[in-house]
């Protein structure tokens, strides 16, 4: 029997050492595939995360934006806000009584005046009177003058205060104009210059203090608004505080140094309207 070669034990070896070397290669290959697999699945995950996280900060950012721009418009000393229950340009003008009205009767005032306050004092009853009857609706022209001859701040303070009186109602606007005439202070002092002064004052006309309100005072929200007023009335050819007319016809409201009586005013209002 033949013996067998050193070569066949050679051969064996051989397919023995080249199935290894498959085996290995194999498992090679695999390694990497997974390898590769795993870097598709993360550079995936990755680009979701991004793009995810890229729309997230755009939504962020857009609502951000609208956010900023409240609170830049809120913030911002001169943007111009106006209440309300106004009419004219700008709303500079105050309409308090029925709109349909036949009769305008139009009152430019300074809330500093003390000659408004007389007149006030006098005769504002009886103008409130004349427009809730029906007689007249008023227009309010204010003014602003008196805190650039006599410095301070106070007519234009009072003046955005109303405004935001104005906003909560044309009663509630009515009801405070009373009350700072009736507590006016001394035109050589700047009582009305205290926004909470005037918060206090407010606190007399029932339902006016409400959150906004207080808001708006506090922040002189309404200050641009009151200098547009004030800049009205100083466009209006009036030269002085308190003047009244009827239809564009003067009303006269002193004899001598006193106010007219309320029947005397009651007559020329009702003689310039024909009634």
């Amino acid at each position: 029997m033949a013996q067998p070669t050193e070569q066949q034990p050679g051969r064996k070896q051989s397919q023995r050492v080249s199935a290894r070397e498959r085996i290995q290669e194999a498992q090679q290959r695999e390694r990497l595939a997974a390898k590769r697999r795993q870097r598709i699945v993360v550079g995936v995950s990755i680009v979701a995360v991004l793009a995810l996280a890229g729309g997230t900060a755009l939504a962020i950012n857009a609502a951000g934006g609208d956010n900023a721009s409240a609170a830049s418009a809120a913030a911002d000393p001169t943007a111009l806000v106006v209440p309300a229950n106004t009419t004219g340009p700008d709303g500079t003008v105050i309409v308090y009584g029925k709109p349909d009205a036949a009769h305008t009767l139009q009152v430019f005032e300074d809330f500093r005046c003390p000659v408004c306050k007389t007149f006030e004092a006098t005769n504002g009853d009886t103008v409130r009177k004349l427009a809730d009857d029906g007689t007249v609706k008023v227009e309010y022209h204010l003014a602003a003058f008196l805190d650039k001859n006599l410095g301070g701040k106070g007519s234009r303070t009072a003046l955005a205060a109303v405004g935001a009186a104005l906003n909560e109602g044309v009663d509630k606007f009515k009801q405070f104009h009373d009350v700072l005439y009736a507590n006016q202070p001394d035109e050589r002092e700047d009582g009305f210059g205290d926004v909470n002064h005037l918060l206090d004052l407010a606190g007399q006309v029932p339902g006016l203090k409400t959150d906004a309100f207080v808001k708006a005072v506090t922040e002189r929200t309404y200050g641009p608004w009151a200098k547009k007023v004030a800049d009205a009335f100083d466009d209006s050819g009036v030269t002085g505080t308190p003047t009244v007319k009827l239809d564009g016809k003067p009303i006269t409201l002193f004899a001598g140094k006193n106010a007219v009586t309320p029947e005397q005013f009651t007559a020329q209002v009702k003689q310039a309207a024909g009634l």
